[in-house]
């Protein structure tokens, strides 16, 4: 039940039970009964405002670089407020994660093949990545596809999430000019998943 039930159950002019017995028995400890929540003051209230304006235009910024932000716009805060009223407003810095393409436990691993091969010709082999691209915005993934020999990209894609999509759309493109005699790539979860794979 909530807090704020309980409070509703609680009778303080009761004649027979007392406010310590009734909050006993509604489970409600007697000093949440008497907390009279106040809120943010009017100044924090204003800061959450610019912070919230400044983080629709770089979501990519940290509690250090807003703090700074605020401080040059003339605020003395610092960092642990900023850090308490962003996490009250629910804003979380985007970024790219670490460890953001990792191989699914049940994947197979497969063996990397260009240990000591030298490389001769065109299309004998190809590789593939992801990076990032970072946006006024945000961030964008882009995902492309090279030969190794010439170094020229056959293909490249953009998309906005890291799924296994965009990845085969740049793969397809890249088909539609050659075919490799190996496919290099990271164990990420697009590159070995059933979809890129069995393509």
């Amino acid at each position: 039940m909530p807090r704020d039930a309980k409070r509703e159950l609680i009778e303080p002019s009761h004649p027979h039970i007392s406010l310590a017995r009734q909050c006993d028995l509604v489970g409600l400890p007697r000093s949440t009964y008497y907390y009279d929540a106040h809120g943010e003051s009017a100044e924090n209230l204003y800061l959450m405002h610019l912070l919230d304006k400044q983080y629709t235009d770089t979501p990519y910024y940290g509690v250090r670089r807003m703090t700074a932000w605020l401080r040059s716009q003339g605020y003395a805060v610092n960092h642990k407020r900023v850090a308490r009223l962003l996490h009250t407003m629910g804003l979380e810095t985007i970024y790219p994660k670490p460890r953001m393409s990792q191989p699914h436990p049940a994947q197979r691993v497969y063996p990397y093949l260009l240990r000591g091969v030298p490389i001769t010709r065109v299309n004998q082999v190809w590789s593939t990545d992801i990076t990032y691209i970072r946006l006024h915005g945000g961030f964008i993934y882009l995902v492309a596809v090279m030969d190794w020999f010439s170094r020229y990209v056959l293909s490249w894609a953009v998309s906005i999430t890291m799924d296994v999509g965009f990845c085969l759309e740049a793969l397809e493109q890249a088909l539609e000019v050659a075919h490799p005699e190996i496919f290099n790539s990271d164990q990420g979860a697009q590159f070995t998943s059933i979809d890129f794979t069995g393509r």
